[in-house]
């Protein structure tokens, strides 16, 4: 479950379970400091509790808008569970506990096999007691298991018979559902002809994709529809509508297969194979598993195995082009998983190891217009604090005012927050059937917030027309930075002194200053002056890619100027490059190729400045001083590889920042990353290395120390 309109994150101590023009049931629980299950305190909470959970259970099963997001409903079904252990005497027929989908009912066409929903665990200790616990059932040892994503889809059964599919059926309430054939022909990887005349039923997860999800709600308000709130509420709702004007595209994954009525031959003999074989022969057959992607399904031996498994496919989350919410652990074996058997709502053979969600509801208090160094003026928004996958979230990204627009938010709106691995919050939509009337529109500025210029809003991203000089203090402070010019003693207060004078118009100037300028300003004696000029021409010999980096060229940050520089090697080639020959660096797509050549053109007078003041334009390893090529044919020691560094460096790289490490790496032919996955060639970890050097030991990644990584790249020192 991942939609929601109120969160219970951990610290609580009450929150509303649903709108009270829904059901009305009042505040009714609190929550335990481990946050993972809600503390009912009495019957009375009880039944709230599983008002509640059902109405959630009902939204999410129907639409995928429930009122309570995939943590809370969690959280408050373990509750429900732990209070009805404690107290059987009062279990309420309506509990959501031992049910397939919470209790909900959807749909009239019986499925030939339920169509379970799968028991949870959420740490590695409970994962081992679960293990334990099935093969303490089997009274032997489970030989092969197999580990693949839980996608965040809906559940669907697909007939397909002599080979043609027939007929589509959602999970429903696990004994029957509803039939959605109506949507045949718009889900990829669930094709309507097998490679095979077989008859067989194929289950699986519909989604959709992040771009799939982007079109669809683009096509919604093109249609005058609100934006769904997230893509599993989209999927859902997509696959159960009917007669729409338009269509949009999903996606299907499959976890299973079985045969269809009294079918004999390949698929009759279904039953008696191992769960990883019969994915094999479902994607022979042409239907989609999740073999093709980074987390496909794979077979492990032991308890070990199955949590460096789990950690593998934590790691790439946050890359998938598509939502998972954890990790299913299936006993392989056909008789292993007859001799286990299934409960009323879930099998005993299988399990689901949740992740901590990415995804939370929470309040949108306000905007905030903020305007960045280059004069671009984003919209920020302004959150209840909300737990998403151990932060606090207080603000998120709403990229643009085209953006809102598009979205339909307003401040005092409950949206769906979306965070995964280090990328920054963003707002997904509202949900607008959660609306009291008290919401308000958002207001856009109409001039620049900073300094009340006009703004050009030709443009998606509306921009100060003023652009850097709107900025200017932050433009030269940035550019002046440790991991940019690296500039010694030119503080903002410094800064400051130097644009109100009238000195510095742009980074540029600083290459001009004379020592009579500086000493002449407020509180600049002999020293300090001496010391700000010698460290502004040490700042003329810095390489090409931190003097690129310090125009501060919209779309690019300090990876993709390295990137930039090492390609073209000199600033003069940069600059002459168009769209189509940007393209060829690694991570410039036309649409940031073209605003590339836009910002080179607008910053031609500051480049010609430094050009004349005598600074670099070089990259160094890449060509000469003289400009001329350099020898590249010598093997580099990282060619090849992702290198993350974690940790205090000592020894030779003990004085190195993080962004000169990353230029370490990258002058010796590597890449540098950030996080920890299965695409990772080389961990550096130092001191306190913690989560990412755990990560790596547990994906089998090679870890060196400081010592021997410098030994490594002593050349490149």
């Amino acid at each position: 479950m991942t939609a929601g309109s109120v969160s219970l994150p951990a610290g609580v101590v009450e929150e509303k379970a649903v709108p009270e023009n829904v059901s009305g049931p009042g505040e009714y629980l609190h929550m335990t400091d481990a946050g993972l299950i809600a503390e009912i305190s009495d019957h009375a909470a009880y039944e709230q509790a599983v008002l509640a959970a059902t109405h959630a259970a009902a939204a999410y099963y129907g639409a995928g808008d429930s009122p309570l997001d995939d943590d809370a409903f969690d959280r408050l079904v373990r509750g429900i569970a732990a209070y009805e252990d404690a107290h059987p005497e009062e279990v309420l027929p309506d509990s959501p506990t031992g049910k397939v989908a919470g209790g909900a009912v959807i749909g009239d066409v019986p499925h030939s096999r339920p169509m379970l929903s799968l028991d949870n665990v959420f740490s590695p200790d409970e994962l081992a007691a679960w293990v334990a616990g099935l093969e303490r059932r089997l009274a032997r040892p489970v030989a092969d298991w197999s580990v693949e994503p839980k996608l965040d889809g809906l559940a669907v059964s697909a007939h397909y018979r002599d080979g043609r599919l027939v007929r589509m059926v959602t999970r429903g309430d696990g004994i029957a559902g509803e039939d959605v054939s109506h949507a045949i022909g718009t889900i990829v990887g669930l094709p309507g002809t097998l490679t095979s005349a077989v008859t067989v039923e194929v289950r699986g997860e519909v989604l959709m994709t992040v771009e799939q999800f982007e079109v669809a709600n683009a096509i919604r308000v093109e249609h005058q529809g609100v934006p769904f709130a997230h893509p599993r509420s989209g999927a859902a709702g997509t696959l159960r509508a009917k007669d729409r004007p338009y269509r949009v595209e999903m996606t299907f994954f499959a976890y299973g297969a079985l045969p269809l009525e009294d079918t004999s031959g390949f698929a009759g003999g279904l039953g008696e194979l191992p769960h990883s074989q019969i994915m094999d022969l479902v994607a022979g057959l042409g239907v989609q598993t999740t073999d093709a992607t980074p987390v496909a399904s794979v077979v492990c031996h032991t308890l070990a195995e199955i949590q460096a498994r789990v950690e593998e496919i934590a790691a790439l989350r946050a890359t998938l082009p598509f939502g998972i919410d954890g990790i299913v652990i299936k006993a392989d074996s056909a008789a292993d998983q007859d001799k286990a058997g299934s409960g009323s709502r879930a099998p005993r053979w299988a399990i689901a190891y949740k992740l901590p969600a990415t995804e939370k509801i929470t309040k949108l208090i306000d905007v905030e217009w903020n305007v960045g160094r280059t004069g671009i003026i984003a919209p920020r928004a302004v959150l209840e604090p909300v737990q998403i996958d151990g932060s606090t979230i207080t603000f998120a990204t709403l990229h643009n005012p085209a953006d809102i627009t598009r979205r339909g938010l307003m401040i005092g709106d409950q949206v769906s927050v979306h965070r995964a691995g280090d990328v920054i919050p963003r707002v997904e939509a509202p949900l607008v059937q959660l609306r009291t009337g008290a919401e308000k529109p958002i207001e856009f500025p109409t001039v620049c917030p900073r300094c009340g210029a006009d703004i050009d809003a030709s443009q998606q991203r509306w921009r100060c027309v003023r652009g850097r000089a709107c900025r200017v203090v932050a433009s030269v402070g940035y550019a002046a930075g440790r991991d940019q010019l690296d500039i010694e003693g030119l503080g903002g207060t410094r800064i400051v002194q130097l644009v109100e004078t009238g000195l510095v118009g742009d980074f540029a100037d600083l290459f001009t200053l004379t020592r009579e300028q500086i000493l002449g300003l407020d509180r600049m004696g002999d020293i300090s002056t001496d010391n700000l000029v010698a460290a502004i021409a040490l700042a003329k010999g810095q390489p090409l890619s931190r003097v690129f980096c310090a125009l501060g060229v919209r779309g690019t940050g300090r990876s993709m100027s390295r990137r930039i520089a090492r390609h073209f090697g000199t600033m003069a080639a940069i600059c002459a490059a168009d769209i189509e020959t940007l393209q060829a660096v690694e991570g410039i797509g036309p649409e940031k190729a073209a605003l590339l050549v836009e910002e080179l053109a607008e910053l031609q007078p500051v480049i010609a400045k430094l050009e004349a003041a005598g600074v670099n334009m070089v990259e160094p390893g890449v060509v000469t001083a003289d400009a001329e090529p350099a020898d590249l044919t010598a093997e580099l020691p990282l060619a090849g590889m992702t290198v993350v560094v974690t940790g205090s460096m000592d020894g030779p790289l003990e004085s190195l920042s993080r962004n000169q490490m990353n230029e370490l790496i990258e002058r010796a032919g590597g890449k540098a990353s950030s996080s920890v996955s299965a695409r990772t060639s080389l961990v550096v970890a130092g001191e306190k290395a913690g989560s990412k050097h755990d990560k790596a030991i547990a994906l089998g990644v090679q870890v060196a120390t400081p010592q021997e990584f410098a030994e490594t790249v002593k050349d490149f020192l």
